[in-house]
């Protein structure tokens, strides 16, 4: 995602050139996507990576550090519960998956 973003702003800043409203897009896609593009895509990546999660929690499942506590938190909390709905909704998969991780 980030080098689709790169080229397209290096394509709109050439652009620029015969009119600058072209680097007004190039800074404005940069900005969107550094408000906004990182933090859905780490997002969607722990919440994905936990509901096709084998039935005990891991550690972080997107691989990066959150930058506070509470984040950390709030990403367990979400694995666990995703963990949980698994259980619920799977018990013979998650029973199966249970004896598998024991042998």
């Amino acid at each position: 995602m980030g080098t689709i973003v790169i080229s397209g702003t290096v394509v709109l800043v050439v652009l620029g050139f015969g009119n600058h409203v072209w680097w007004l897009a190039a800074v404005a896609v940069l900005f969107l996507y550094l408000q906004y593009g990182r933090d859905a895509s780490s997002g969607s990546s722990s919440g994905g990576g936990g509901a096709s999660s084998s039935g005990g929690g891991g550690s972080s499942s997107s691989g990066t550090m959150p930058s506070t506590y509470r984040a950390y938190r709030d990403r367990r909390d979400k694995q666990a519960k995703w963990d949980r709905r698994y259980r619920r909704e799977r018990p013979l998969e998650s029973r199966r998956q249970e004896r598998e991780k024991s042998n």
